[in-house]
Formats: structure tokens, sequence, C-alpha cells
């Protein structure tokens, strides 16, 4: 399996702290946001290779990271330069699925989340149920709602429907930026974006992706602390104690 970290975002809303370095690289704690992914992700013992998707601004900084790593890691430099030329989340993924030749299931993140549950857990239900996965939370307010891809599942976990960021969000629940592609349906990334799927939020793929095959969802067994300006980073430092 591979894991691929979405880190190609320039983190506008946290200026000046990013303005010249990437938000994955923030330490909370004792260990820089993506040390805690990677370094829980690792200890299941799936993902034989992490492959960083950066911007061109920020790649020496994850070289520099990877560098002092023990887990085999690529760094992959999408090009662009601004926030005006990102490429967008679904467009990056297959960059780096084409760049690297990559052909395997695939553990997509984002690398800019700091989480209290082990992703392991979400790894064991993607074996599972044997289909590209997602998770989900129920987010209660109305206007977070807004701002999310919101999934529409039945008893069994299965994805009916999936938005991004709907006017008229159908349920309450929310998906974070955690996906599970088999290695079938990563070989489709090209496909969802020639059909016209979005390509700036990572959802946008799974939307297109559950209406062409079976996506199971799992519930979120813990929380997501998002870093979206100074002030909810300052709140993680001083309140994350790490993963249960």
């Amino acid at each position: 399996m591979k894991c691929l970290i979405l880190a190609a975002g320039y983190a506008t809303r946290l200026y000046p702290l990013t303005e010249n370095f990437p938000k994955p690289l923030l330490e909370v704690g004792e260990k820089t946001i993506l040390d805690w992914l990677v370094d829980d992700i690792d200890t299941s013992g799936e993902v034989d290779e992490y492959v960083v998707i950066s911007n061109h601004k920020y790649a020496h900084h994850f070289e520099e990271w990877a560098a002092k790593k023990a887990q085999k890691i690529t760094v992959v430099d999408d090009g662009t330069d601004t926030n005006e030329t990102r490429l967008g989340a679904v467009k990056d993924i297959q960059f780096a699925i084409e760049k690297l030749g990559l052909d395997d299931d695939m553990l997509v993140i984002a690398g800019d989340n700091v989480l209290d549950f082990s992703l392991t857990k979400f790894i064991a239900y993607a074996k599972e149920k044997n289909t590209s996965c997602i998770m989900r939370y129920y987010e209660p307010e109305f206007t977070k709602l807004l701002k999310c891809g919101v999934v529409t599942v039945d008893e069994t976990d299965k994805v009916l429907d999936m938005t991004e960021k709907s006017p008229t969000p159908a349920t309450n629940w929310c998906c974070p930026p955690f996906y599970f592609y088999s290695k079938a349906d990563a070989r489709l990334v090209q496909k969802g974006i020639d059909s016209g799927c979005g390509t700036d939020a990572p959802g946008s793929y799974i939307a297109w992706l559950c209406k062409q095959t079976q996506v199971h969802s799992m519930e979120m067994p813990g929380s997501r602390y998002d870093i979206g300006n100074l002030e909810s980073y300052e709140k993680v430092k001083a309140e994350y104690k790490g993963i249960n």
C-alpha cells in the first residue's frame, strides 16, 4: 500500500507563519503534524512508501524532513508556485500516480490535520470491507456542513451519495480528508477528472467514484483538529494530548 499525503496547499490563512514554510511541518507538541501522521500509520505495517505531494515553493522543506525519517518517503513537486496556480487535490493525486507510476492500494490523506485516534483503525476497516472507503463524523452545525463534503450512507455503511460544499447538505455526516482507494479505483482517477469531477477538494473524486462502484464509510472513532488559522493553531498546541 502507498500513502499519498496531500501537502501542496499554501495555507494562506496562517500567514505570516506559513508564508515561507509548509503547514504540515508545523510542530504540535514534540512532533510536526506530519510526524504524528506518518509515525502512526507506519505502525500498521501496511504502507511500503509515503508520497508527499508538495508545491514547488515548499518542496525543499519536505525533502529535508524526509531525509531524517526512517520510512521510505518520496517528495513529489507539482511545479506550482502560488495559491492561484495550484493544481487542486485530485489533479495532484493523479500527477503523483503518473510521475511515479503508482499502481497499488492507496491511503490518501491531508497532511495538515491532527488526530487523537489511530488511522490504523481505518486501514483495518478498509481491508475488511475490501472496497474504497472514507470516514465520516456527525456535524451538528449547518454553517460547517456548507464547507465540507457531506455523505449519505445506508445501514451497511455503503456510501449512496456525496457532495462537496453543497448549499443544501443532505445529511449531517461530514467527510474528513482521509480516504482509501483500492488498486482498481486508484486507476480511475484520471477517468474521474475526464468525466468532470471537481478537482480542488479531494472528496470530489469520491463523490464521482461512489456512483461508479461500492464505497464504504467508517464512522470516525475520535476527533480531528483542523488548523485553519493562527488562533486554532495556538489552541491545538495548548490542548493536544496525542493519539489515544
